[in-house]
């Protein structure tokens, strides 16, 4: 079965065949696989430079930079493959969200084939081959697989929001700019924490704006939640139906209450500096079932 997703009109069509999407599927077993396999051989590694010989002569110190600086090494590398096996679970997660909407949607709810074999990683076996991997190669292996994933990651968001935006209602799909001031200080994805200067995964848009600015409702919905939480701040949750919703975090001032009915484009909040930030913006997220989402997917352009 082919699908052809249609983007917007400068942009080329999408054509994907079921049996593509299988083949995807079971390639980001693989990828965890030989993930699950490099960090392996990253440890042993590390614990033979840790174990390094005193040679007579071999100063001391130069013995001793010498571990710390192969230990810094191999431990960044196994952070870079951590985060890697993390992104390929969250696109694992994506496909069966995807293949959930085929099925609803595209092919009149036949059952299809899941994209991701579980069952076929309960059997393992064969020989064990220890490959001498240099530095240089796991450093390349990491960049391929990198890059691997984030095409993925890209074409899946794509996709995703293709079809998202077909089966839900005008009215009730996040497509607004939730301030009026659309400059994103922070994308959706991987970044630099600001506060504590790591690798962390940003589950939505930041948007800077000054203190007292207008948050609006970015779809029409139901107020969940509207209070404070140590990372949000003051913050409001709406839910749209379906399982998809919307958050808005840091607000000075909240103008809505649980329960309340609210419509698009209504002002529900005042932008802030509240909770976990290090300055006056807005947090906002779409989430799908708990799972975050790229906002920038379902914000008209």
């Amino acid at each position: 079965m082919k699908i052809i997703l249609i983007p917007k009109p400068h942009k080329k069509p999408i054509s994907l065949n079921l049996e593509t999407l299988v083949i995807v599927g079971l390639l980001s077993i693989f990828l965890v696989a030989f993930i699950a396999y490099q960090i392996t051989i990253i440890s042993v590694k590390k614990a033979e430079y840790l174990n390094v010989p005193l040679d007579s002569e071999t100063p001391l110190n130069d013995v001793l930079f010498s571990a710390s600086r192969n230990e810094n090494h191999l431990d960044a590398y196994i952070i870079q493959i951590s985060e890697l096996h993390t992104r390929l679970i969250n696109l694992d997660r994506q496909t069966e969200r995807i293949q959930d909407v085929m099925k609803r949607q595209l092919v009149g709810g036949k059952k299809l084939p899941s994209l991701i074999k579980k069952d076929r990683l309960k059997a393992q076996g064969g020989p064990f081959i220890n490959d001498d991997l240099s530095e240089r190669d796991i450093s390349q292996a990491i960049a391929k697989l990198m890059e691997k994933v984030e095409t993925r990651e890209v074409l899946y968001n794509e996709m995703e929001a293709m079809m998202l935006k077909q089966s839900v209602l005008k009215n009730t799909l996040p497509s607004l700019y939730p301030v009026a001031v659309p400059y994103r200080s922070s994308s959706y994805g991987w970044r630099h924490d600001p506060i504590l200067g790591i690798r962390a995964f940003h589950s939505g848009l930041d948007f800077s704006a000054a203190t007292g600015e207008p948050i609006k409702a970015t779809a029409s919905g139901i107020v969940v939640a509207s209070g404070y939480a140590p990372d949000y701040g003051k913050f409001v949750k709406i839910k749209h139906g379906d399982g998809l919703e919307t958050r808005y975090a840091h607000a000075s001032k909240l103008l809505v209450s649980q329960g309340d009915i609210v419509t698009k484009e209504q002002v529900i909040g005042l932008v802030g500096s509240t909770g976990r930030s290090t300055g006056p913006h807005l947090h906002y997220e779409i989430r799908l079932h708990g799972r975050s989402l790229d906002p920038r997917q379902y914000i008209k352009k």
